[in-house]
């Protein structure tokens, strides 16, 4: 009979144990399919949300245009793309051009966008990260040096030379930069991102020119240099190469 009874009483303990371990993989399998839902712009749930700049509701990205309201030009804009930037006026020679939902209403919720990117010859578009999109670039003229950085521990550096033609593709969120490497022809570049506003963080300007300023005492303990250095490169102009 004790015998019975402390079997029965294991059975529950492990059925319960089961019952315990169920539920946390549950949870877990939740939270991993709700970190990817929510790793890029929404999906649309309908034709199109073309954006209403004007509406007073608050909401992730735009609310929608009244649908009998939408019309073509919602969904056109005369960019130009197919003409050079100037790109003599920018620091670091180079030039983007950005069609994001701020410029095409229609292309809210549709989680795309796409830019020119224009170098001069040994230009550069900096060090810098979308937040909220994966790019692929494509090299319509010349030759660019690109490469990405991977997250910590490792920081692996991933670099290709691109000629005319070729593609690459930067993940999202991973500190990434373009280089024209030639010194007497300039360079074009089209991107399309995944998100209908992919954000940019440019890091010297994010780093060393935040407004108010880090503190020194915190730069340059995180970088290992002087409290001078520091200064000397708050002072420097940090240029947004995104018009």
């Amino acid at each position: 009979m004790v015998s019975q009874l402390q079997r029965a009483k294991t059975q529950k303990h492990k059925e319960r144990k089961m019952a315990t371990t169920s539920y946390f993989l549950l949870a877990v399998f939740l939270a991993l399919a709700s970190s990817q839902a929510i790793a890029s712009d929404p999906s649309p749930l309908q034709d199109f949300c073309v954006a209403d700049k004007h509406s007073p509701v608050k909401v992730n990205g735009f609310a929608c245009k009244d649908p009998m309201a939408v019309n073509a030009d919602d969904f056109f804009k005369a960019a130009k793309l197919d003409e050079p930037r100037n790109t003599m006026h920018s620091k670091v020679g180079s030039n983007v051009t950005l069609i994001n939902v701020m410029q095409l209403p229609g292309l809210n919720t549709l989680g795309i966008s796409i830019a020119r990117i224009d170098y001069a010859p040994l230009g550069l578009n900096p060090p810098h990260t979308h937040p909220r999109a994966t790019e692929i670039l494509t090299v319509l003229e010349g030759t660019l040096y690109v490469g990405f950085v991977t997250s910590n521990p490792n920081n692996t550096l991933f670099t290709k030379e691109l000629n005319k033609g070729d593609v690459f593709v930067f993940p999202q969120g991973l500190i990434h930069f373009q280089f024209n490497s030639v010194h007497d022809k300039p360079a074009v570049a089209l991107a399309a991102l995944s998100s209908q506003n992919p954000g940019v963080i440019t890091i010297a300007n994010a780093v060393f020119g935040s407004k108010p300023p880090i503190s020194d005492d915190v730069l340059a303990k995180a970088f290992q240099v002087e409290k001078g250095t520091v200064d000397w490169l708050q002072a420097q102009f940090w240029e947004n190469n995104h018009y």
